[in-house]
Formats: C-alpha cells, sequence, structure tokens
C-alpha cells in the first residue's frame, strides 16, 4: 500500500532522513520508532505532504504522491492525525468529525455510517458532540484528532504520538482502539510512538529510526525481543 524508496530530507543543509526505505502492506499495523530528533515525525510529515523531500519517492497505492499537496494526498485515502492532537479548539466536537469527512463526497453518508462507528469506538466523543473542543481533557482531544482523521474514511491512517502526554490508563484505552481500527475495520496503520513497548506490542512489523536511519527492522514481536532494541529502547 504504501512504498518509500531511498527517502531524504533535509531542513536547510541538515539532513533530517537519509536513504529511507520502507513498506506498509495493506491491512498491517507497522510502528516507526525512535529516540527524540530521529525524524519519525518528518517521515510522516513528509508522507502526508506537509513537507517536500530533498530526493526519493512515496508511492501510495502504486500511485507516486512525492511532493504532492496534502489534500491530495487526503482525497486518496491517506490521512494524518498529527502529533500534538491539532483539534479546532473553537469549533464544537461535531463540526471537528465534520472536518474531517470535508473533502468526501458521499458526507451524508459518512455523517450516517462513520459517526457510528466513531460514536461506538469513542462513546465520550459522542457525549461532548456540542462542547468546543479546546474544552475537551488532553484524552478526549487525542480522541478527537484520531477519530476526525477516520472520518475521512482512510485506507492508511497516519499516527503521530497518540499516546504523548496521557495518563497511563488513557494510553492503554488509546492502544485497544487502535488496534480494534486494525482489526475490525481493516485500517492500516502506520504508527510513530515514544512507546516504543506498546508500539512493538500491537505492530505486525516495525522499524527502528536512528538519526534519519533505518538501523533495524523486523516483525514487532521480533523487535520486542531483541536484546539491543530493548536495551536501547525499552529500557530493560
Amino acid at each position: 500500500m504504501l512504498t518509500i524508496e531511498a527517502l531524504e530530507v533535509c531542513y536547510g543543509v541538515i539532513p533530517a532522513i537519509k536513504d529511507m526505505s520502507i513498506q506498509v502492506n495493506e491491512g498491517e499495523i507497522v510502528t516507526l520508532i525512535g529516540a527524540n530528533g530521529a525524524g519519525k515525525t518528518t517521515t510522516l510529515k513528509t508522507i502526508s505532504g506537509l513537507v517536500k523531500p530533498a530526493n526519493g519517492r512515496v508511492f501510495f497505492n502504486n500511485v507516486d504522491i512525492t511532493g504532492k499537496p496534502a489534500h491530495e494526498i487526503v482525497a486518496l485515502g491517506l490521512l494524518h492525525a498529527p502529533e500534538g492532537r491539532g483539534v479546532f479548539a473553537n469549533l464544537t466536537v461535531m463540526e471537528n468529525l465534520m472536518l474531517g469527512a470535508y473533502l468526501r463526497k458521499d458526507k451524508d453518508k459518512a455523517k450516517e455510517e462513520e459517526l457510528s462507528m466513531v460514536f461506538e469506538r469513542f462513546p465520550r466523543l459522542k457525549e461532548r458532540v456540542k462542547q468546543m473542543a479546546g474544552t475537551l481533557s488532553g484524552g478526549e482531544q487525542q480522541m478527537l484528532a484520531i477519530a476526525r482523521s477516520l472520518m475521512g474514511k482512510p485506507k492508511l491512517l497516519l499516527l503521530d504520538e497518540p499516546s504523548m502526554g496521557l495518563a497511563p490508563i488513557l494510553v492503554k484505552e488509546i492502544f485497544k482502539i487502535i488496534k480494534d481500527i486494525n482489526e475490525k475495520y481493516g485500517t492500516t496503520i502506520l504508527l510513530v510512538e515514544q512507546n516504543a513497548h506498546l508500539a512493538l506490542k500491537v505492530a505486525h512489523r516495525g522499524y527502528v529510526l536512528e538519526t534519519g536511519e533505518i538501523v533495524a527492522e523486523g516483525k514487532g514481536s521480533d523487535l520486542l525481543n531483541d536484546p539491543e532494541i530493548r536495551k536501547a529502547y525499552l529500557g530493560y
């Protein structure tokens, strides 16, 4: 579904991504782990059209999307729930959700089918549909950011640090929802996550990113049990 070939991204003269090649197959959860500053968020921004690469290609369902504008990439079914939640604070929960379906031609269908699915997965949002998004708790805002992306009926969902700043009990809930979205609805997910243990636990496969370069890859379970990965990224 997603193929990245020899990707290079620079900020000025400073390389952020160096010769990256990764692949995400349909129906998978693939995670990208690494320390702060490794280039994880830059990778997702490049895929979704928010950052233009210096070299390399990005293909989504065999379509070359390298350097395409973000709105064109969204229209293809590739959606990005960014780091830091990014909800529209001065709009209601419902207004935020419907913005997720903005580019869909079947908005009425989205309002029925996707809203039903979103409220089933995130019952707290259903209780707060008329509430301003800026008044939600951090956990609720994260749920809203993911739910808003799901309203676009993504073929591939990019999730950037969904557990950031959340209490441990909410982190477990978010990861349960991520796994459920993949298993029940077949949504393919590329997950960037600081909590490497939980990310590798839910992922089918993973890549380890270090200062802009892929240094390891494999099944989530294999990386989770690799002594070097455990020592460097899992703290045990």
